[in-house]
């Protein structure tokens, strides 16, 4: 006769930036509460752990990309991943989180039922499908997939003599030193990936499809480290933090109303780091507007340092076909290489890819509207976490966490045992998300929908949710408890 499952408060899945700072919140403000971490993984960080590529770094300045209760004392803004994997684990120490997590399970279904009020965990670890219960389930793993980043179809791969790389799946014993390397890509993995290689490489080429609009930003915040001379260390902390959330949001609010006006602050940035006479409008000049996908940082110009010393290039032309020495482009152009490194983007899987049903009955997303960006309509006692498309991850990260302390001292406080978000019919559906790059877009279909007004629109914009989700009432008429 088999044991019944072991029964946790909460199951927190993923052990990356999000579900540590999950856990660090719990442990904070609901002591008390049991809970594990499961993490399919050997090793907690997340996206610092998996990703070893040359040059791995934020593309979010580190003072709101670390967590809110956690100030980050690291020199630059930029930081290097393994930096950031030393902060998550530093702070998953001192928070106790660490002896929290179980290593290599892998959550591959969950049924909520609404009798027992709980959910049951399938989850396989050692080969083997066991079984948790839970009264409260959040989903902190992001949604990349994991296993497999995105590379489109080229044709004549099979022929390429070289190698031919993506870097999701970097090899630790690559030997690039003197070799010729083609990068193709544009986003933040290619422009970061030139410059860190660039001294290296015989030659280095980024080639594009199409631009991304790109900024420099210094590696070392001045400011941030000023602030740190004249007050206590949360306070510095704070200020910065807040100073730079200030200037994203001025930022992003500047690129959609007055796009022109971006585009030539940006295009002339550009220009004065570049090589006088350089094609600025082939190669940095984008289709698309400001924001319309993620504007690209780079610390202290090095990408724009190392194509003026010479040691990078960029192309902006599109493949026709792979070849035995490189890579024939629709230009007729040839471009010889011995590594061809694919940074042509991630795929998306939603909430790690889990199966969720409601007695009995699958959850299917698309059909499902989200509630604050972090519950789906008729799923109880189910959180998630997505970051910001247009700032810092951990940002959104933080107040969905806090929001979900929240809700589960308001449930013991009434004494309710299941919270769902119930869908209004008067609220229109809209795209999950309002933003265009391609892992978006190939992937929209198979996300929920967002509504066309509070509290089921999606806010871009950490203010509001500041005064939505960590200060808003809990009991806002659109949560039924039970």
């Amino acid at each position: 006769m088999s044991s019944k499952p072991e029964h946790l408060d909460v199951l927190i899945i993923g052990a990356g930036l999000s579900g540590i700072g999950a856990a660090c919140h719990l442990e904070s403000r609901l002591k008390g509460k049991s809970y594990a971490i499961l993490e399919r993984r050997d090793h907690l960080g997340g996206t610092w752990s998996l990703f070893r590529y040359p040059g791995v770094r934020s593309d979010s300045d580190m003072y709101t990309l670390g967590y809110r209760f956690k100030p980050w004392l690291g020199d630059k803004a930029l930081a290097d991943g393994d930096s950031i994997l030393q902060y998550v684990e530093e702070t998953a120490r001192e928070y106790g989180v660490d002896k929290r997590i179980r290593y290599g399970h892998s959550v591959v279904g969950a049924s909520w039922s609404t009798e027992d009020a709980r959910w049951t965990v399938r989850v396989e670890h050692d080969g083997e499908t066991t079984e948790l219960t839970c009264g409260f389930l959040l989903s902190c793993g992001g949604y990349y997939d994991y296993d497999q980043g995105y590379t489109p179809e080229f044709a004549g791969t099979d022929r390429f003599q070289g190698q031919i790389i993506h870097p999701q799946h970097w090899p630790e014993d690559l030997d690039y030193a003197g070799k010729r390397v083609v990068v193709i890509g544009s986003g933040a993995t290619a422009v970061t990936l030139v410059p860190a290689m660039a001294d290296d490489t015989a030659h280095i080429t980024m080639l594009q499809r199409s631009p991304t609009y790109i900024m420099s930003l210094p590696a070392r915040d001045p400011i941030a480290l000023g602030l740190r001379k004249l007050l206590p260390t949360k306070a510095a902390y704070r200020a910065t933090r807040w100073k730079n959330v200030l200037q994203q949001i001025a930022l992003y609010k500047l690129a959609r109303s007055q796009p022109g006006a971006v585009r030539r602050l940006i295009r002339s940035m550009n220009q004065r780091l570049l090589p006088e006479g350089y094609d600025i409008d082939t190669h940095f000049k984008p289709r698309y507007d400001p924001w319309d996908e993620r504007l690209c940082l780079v610390p202290d110009a090095d990408l724009f340092r190392a194509i003026k010393k010479g040691k990078a290039e960029i192309v902006t032309d599109t493949i026709e076909t792979f070849t035995e020495r490189g890579l024939l482009l629709a230009s007729g152009k040839e471009l010889e290489a011995d590594i061809i490194v694919t940074a042509t983007g991630l795929n998306l899987k939603a909430f790690s890819g889990m199966e969720l049903d409601v007695d009995g009955a699958e959850v299917k997303l698309p059909e499902i509207m989200t509630y604050k960006a972090l519950m789906l309509s008729g799923v109880p006692n189910y959180a998630f976490t997505i970051g910001y498309t247009n700032a810092s991850w951990t940002l959104k990260a933080d107040l969905v966490s806090e929001y979900v302390c929240r809700l589960l001292a308001h449930m013991d406080e009434h004494g309710y045992e299941a919270v769902v978000p119930v869908r209004e019919a008067d609220v229109e559906e809209r795209p999950f998300m309002d933003f265009t790059p391609g892992y978006v877009l190939r992937s929209i279909d198979e996300l929920p929908k967002q509504g066309s007004r509070a509290p089921w629109a999606l806010k871009q914009n950490y203010l509001v949710d500041v005064r939505t989700i960590r200060k808003g009432a809990i009991d806002d008429g659109a949560l039924a408890f039970s």
